[in-house]
């Protein structure tokens, strides 16, 4: 294949990043011949920070029907991944979105829906699967090392953010411009590896808490139960207004508990599994044999421009993405679900019901305060969002 053409669509920090990636030849095979962006001023700034060949256009519908492009990466506020992504899709080209893949499970079926049908490849950008830690831990866990998980709790409050964050633009913390709060912004890239690592609950029992630490309408707080198939529980407790924060994944097993914790891995082992301690031991009190293994983990963590290596060389040579635009919707299952328990008072079964989570979605819409931004930035409209 020849150089694979790629257009990059909203360009503020984070799109800006990797359209820099691209133009400074740092995703070999690739080029950078076009940006997307309604601000003007991001504009000038890829004019004058980007490479020559990168035209640049207002509309996204412009650029990917310009023929400048083989794929693009998107950018943009949550609600424009999906409709943005299925316009290019159908024009035939290959896709890497920004997490979250959207706001609600329907519309994100729907792009899933539009990338079978084009045969396109279709990644998401969930660069934490590229972390060496998070790659062994799944590796335990799918090879049988652990044994038949019984439990999962994570504790993930180090996202603290301070109000002046919130302020910094009007679709920030708003139900018509995010959609959602600490779930949809902060935490999709731990409920992925969550689900990634331990399986999809069937079903949620959620207590969110809107603007419990901060001025804003949406969920800053959340504790929420999981039940699996198994019949396995978790639970999984984030916030935004904690300091200092926690960062804390345990995975309990037959065969012991991991732990990862400030980057290190740790394997709680038992000598022989507990179901079968349980079934033998006839001394009262006791229990297994345990050893305490740091699990050793290899190889650099990529991060986003491990993600883009990794889709380039799908498109190039066929190989197996590392993160499947279509597993987007499973982390968005869980934040829908425990967005929905919240409203409803009770517990809600995964797959979530769509329709259900749309019309509450929309009643906080239309009552959203889709605050005017001070500092120039534009006015979000879930209609009209890009």
């Amino acid at each position: 294949m020849s150089t694979l053409r790629i257009g990059v669509v909203g360009i503020g920090g984070m799109g800006g990043s990797h359209a820099m990636q691209i133009a400074g030849g740092n995703v070999p095979g690739t080029e950078l011949t076009a940006v997307c962006d309604v601000n003007p001023d991001r504009l000038t700034w890829a004019r004058e920070a980007l490479s020559e060949k990168a035209r640049p256009f207002q509309t996204d519908e412009a650029l990917v029907a310009s023929g400048l492009v083989d794929a693009v990466i998107i950018a943009t506020p949550h609600y424009d991944h999906p409709p943005i992504a299925m316009r290019a899709l159908e024009r035939g080209l290959h896709v890497l979105t920004e997490k979250p893949a959207g706001v609600y499970t329907r519309q994100v079926r729907q792009m899933n829906e539009a990338a079978a049908r084009s045969g396109r490849v279709f990644a998401i950008m969930f660069q934490q699967r590229t972390c060496p830690e998070h790659r062994k831990m799944k590796d335990l866990v799918d090879s049988g090392e652990l044994g038949p998980v019984t439990r999962t709790a994570w504790i993930v409050t180090a996202w603290f953010r301070s109000q002046s964050y919130y302020d910094s633009g009007g679709w920030r913390a708003t139900w018509a411009g995010e959609g959602g709060g600490v779930l949809v912004n902060q935490c999709p890239h731990s409920i992925d590896l969550w689900q990634w690592i331990a399986g999809m609950p069937r079903r949620v029992r959620a207590w969110c808490r809107f603007g419990k630490h901060h001025d804003i309408e949406v969920e800053d707080d959340v504790t929420a139960f999981v039940e699996y198939e198994s019949g396995a529980t978790g639970v999984f407790v984030t916030t935004t207004g904690e300091s200092p924060g926690t960062n804390r994944f345990e995975i309990a097993g037959d065969r012991g508990k991991l732990v990862l914790e400030d980057g290190r891995l740790t394997f709680h082992r038992t000598r022989v599994p507990v179901a079968q301690f349980n079934r033998a031991f006839t001394g009262g009190f006791g229990e297994p044999e345990c050893w305490k293994c740091d699990v050793p983990v290899h190889g650099p963590a990529e991060g986003h421009l491990g993600i883009m290596k990794d889709w380039v060389r799908a498109i190039r040579t066929g190989s197996t993405l590392l993160a499947p635009g279509v597993e987007g919707i499973r982390s968005l299952e869980i934040s829908n679900a425990m967005l929905l328990s919240t409203w409803i008072d009770d517990w809600v079964q995964i797959p979530v019901d769509e329709d259900l989570f749309y019309a509450k979605l929309q009643e906080r819409i239309a009552s959203s305060a889709r605050r005017k931004k001070s500092d120039g930035d534009r006015t979000m409209d879930v209609a009209k969002s890009f």
